[in-house]
Order: structure tokens, then sequence, then C-alpha cells
């Protein structure tokens, strides 16, 4: 019944969401002074702070993660084509913004379109995805499978460790060969070498120790936060998973994408990702119209899985896909129905 409503009441979704295609030059260069002035600021209120109190290049640090998440989502877009009308402006922006996330520009956009085009089809996980094992799957594993896949989920590893292996493995090397994607290789190597540079001339200038001692803290907390997002944006109970013989679009970006209502001055921070379902219906609006889409368009939220941050808490204990159920089940639900079907 919610899939007939959601294709009644948003069939003309394409209509509603090109006024808000359009990028605002004024806005954009607004959001880049917001950015990017503010973090270098930082980052070096950071490496005077060694001086007196780690704790407090530390805490200082936690500030620079949020607006280096603020400054991805600008790269982001840079490889939607939306921040900016000029698509030479984009790449440009875009492979500037990559020396500050350290994720190589041309090679992530390509693994993040990939992820738009099949975000909720149950063959093409993997790809721009956190990985996922269907009730079935799991329960087909051997005990060394379903160990491992355990610890693959636990909260340590999916928040701590899969971000840093995220930054400092699967952005390094071409971890997807597709045939099509041969161009965005040697961007990738070329980037991650220009990235190295950088980095190079900076801990050479301010010295290895005091570059690390600033940098790396930033790099870990901010890869913690974006995984954070794009967990709760995608691994929330009621999400959308099918076979992409059945697979739509609407509603793969409307109930696969969640409505992730923040306090304002978070939602600023992040760039206004938390309208995840409407940048998943058009990723050709830039980051800075998501608002105004959805609040002048209440009808394209109706449907979608809102959730508050206490709320997005409860996705740690998603664990497996329940096609039965077409929802995410916790391990300790999969073991309740395992002994609820012996007899």
């Amino acid at each position: 019944m919610k899939a007939q409503n959601i294709q009644h009441d948003l069939q003309n979704w394409r209509a509603i969401v090109v006024p808000y295609q359009q990028p605002d030059t004024g806005r954009a260069v607004r959001q880049l002074i917001s950015s990017f002035l503010p973090f270098p600021i930082l980052w070096a209120a950071m490496y005077f702070s060694l001086h007196w109190s780690y704790a407090i290049t530390l805490l200082l640090a936690c500030v620079a993660a949020f607006f280096l998440v603020r400054i991805f989502i600008i790269q982001h877009d840079c490889g939607h084509q939306s921040f900016l009308k000029s698509r030479h402006w984009n790449n440009l922006l875009g492979y500037f913004s990559s020396f500050f996330s350290s994720i190589p520009y041309t090679y992530w956009a390509k693994v993040h379109n990939a992820h738009h085009g099949h975000n909720g089809q149950l063959e093409h996980r993997g790809i721009g995805d956190i990985h996922f094992l269907t009730v079935e799957e799991y329960h087909r594993r051997s005990a060394l499978g379903k160990l491992s896949y355990r610890l693959l989920r636990t909260p340590v590893f999916q928040f701590m460790i899969a971000p840093v292996l995220y930054l400092l493995v699967s952005n390094r090397l071409p971890m997807f060969r597709v045939k099509t994607w041969s161009r965005a290789h040697w961007p990738q190597v070329l980037n991650n070498l220009s990235i190295l540079v950088v980095y190079g001339l900076l801990a050479l200038v301010l010295g290895w120790k005091q570059f690390l001692l600033v940098h790396l803290p930033v790099l870990f907390l901010f890869g913690m936060i974006a995984y954070w997002f794009f967990y709760v944006q995608h691994q929330h109970e009621h999400n959308y998973q099918q076979p992409k013989a059945n697979w739509d679009f609407l509603q793969a970006s409307i109930q696969g994408s969640t409505y992730y209502k923040l306090p304002r001055l978070f939602q600023w921070l992040s760039g206004n990702i938390g309208f995840h379902h409407i940048h998943h219906l058009s990723s050709s609006i830039p980051n800075y119209h998501l608002e105004k889409c959805a609040v002048e368009n209440p009808v394209l939220s109706r449907y979608a899985n809102t959730l508050t941050f206490r709320q997005s808490l409860k996705c740690v204990g998603h664990k497996l896909w329940d096609e039965k159920q077409q929802r995410m089940i916790s391990f300790r639900e999969y073991r309740e129905r395992g002994q609820a079907a012996r007899p």
C-alpha cells in the first residue's frame, strides 16, 4: 500500500525538483567562505595548541572535523556537477577539496555515482555501499564465515576501523575495476600522489610529528562522522532492498535513504546531507537548495524514514536484511527466529 501511495503522490516528482537544480553562484561562494576559511584557522589553532595542551588540540580537532565534513560535501556536490554551473570549475574545486579531505576526487565521484544508480539493488551491493548480508546469505555461511561477518559488523569495526581502512586503503587503490572506469584510475593515482606531495611539504615545513599530531585526529574524526552519516542514511530499519528486476528508482530514493532530522547547527555543519532522500531523488540539487526543496514540498518527506539523532542510535543494532519482513534485523532477532522455528 505504501509503495502505491508513493507512486501516486509523487508521480510528478521530476517537475517538483527541477526548480531547485539550478546552481546559485552567490550561495556557493558564501558556502565556500564559511567552509574553507574556518578550517585552516582551526587547523592553525590546533598547531599552536600543541605548545599548551594536547587535550585542547583534540577538542579543536572535533570542531575542525565537522568543517572538513562541510568541505567534503562541497567536493561531493562537485562530483555530481551540482555545486557550480560550470563543469570545469566543479572539477577544479572538487580536486582542490580533495587535498583537505584526502579522498581522490574523480575516482570517488565515479564510485559514488554508481551508488546513486544502484542504491537498493541487492545484486549491486558493495560499490559505494556499506557491506551487509541478507538473512539467507548469513544462514548459508559456515561457522567461521558467520564469525567473520559478526566481527565486521561490530560497532568498533564499523565506526572506528572501517573509516580508517576506507581512507587509507579503499581510496588509494582501484578497488572496483569496471571497464568504463579505466579513465578514473589514473586520475586516482595522480590525485593520491598530489595529496601525498602536499602533505609531505606541510610536514617538512611544520615538522612530521607536529603535522601528524594535528592532521591525523582531524582525518580520523572526519572519517568517523562521514561513515556514521552514510550508515544511518542507508542501514536504517525499514530500508528498501529489491532484486534488480523489481527495483524502482522512486521508492529506492524515498525509502532507501533517510531524512536525518538534526539540530540546526549540525544540519549546517553537515551541508544539509540529512535530506538524503531528496538528494537521492535528484543528485543535481546542490546541497544549499535541499532544505528549501524539502520545506516547500512536504510531500517529498511524507513517506521518508525520518530519524532524529536519538532514533538513529538504534541503527547500530541493524545487522542483516530480512527479505521476508523487508527490514534490517539484529543478530538477536535472527537467533530468536531460529529458536522459534525449532520443533
